[in-house]
């Protein structure tokens, strides 16, 4: 069974669903890859801290902190764009769903 095209819509539904596909492959993608760069980095910087590169006498617990700090933070953009990525593919479907919902109860079908 084949639908019929109706061209007063506001989006084109196979479009719609692909570019919401690949926004949430992007999503992951994008998660993933800041993840692994921050888990190398964090990585290769505590096997500099362990052979004793970053220690200097008379550091206190609050400069070791500090030396921590920037790695913890790393992935944090890759989240924000993988929130982002998220709320666009669900964005782009609730609106296509919204669409069809308001041209089925303009046609009067259930």
């Amino acid at each position: 069974m084949q639908e019929k095209k109706f061209y007063g819509t506001y989006f084109n539904k196979d479009a719609v669903l692909k570019f919401s596909r690949w926004a949430g492959i992007l999503a992951w993608l994008v998660l993933v890859v800041y993840l692994l760069t921050s888990t190398i980095s964090f990585l290769q910087f505590l096997q500099q801290f362990v052979t004793g590169i970053f220690y200097q006498k008379g550091m206190s617990i609050f400069d070791l902190i500090g030396y921590f700090n920037p790695y913890l933070l790393m992935p944090l953009p890759g989240v924000v764009y993988f929130f982002g990525l998220k709320f666009v593919e669900h964005a782009s479907l609730i609106l296509l769903d919204m669409e069809e919902s308001a041209r089925r109860a303009v046609r009067g079908e259930k």
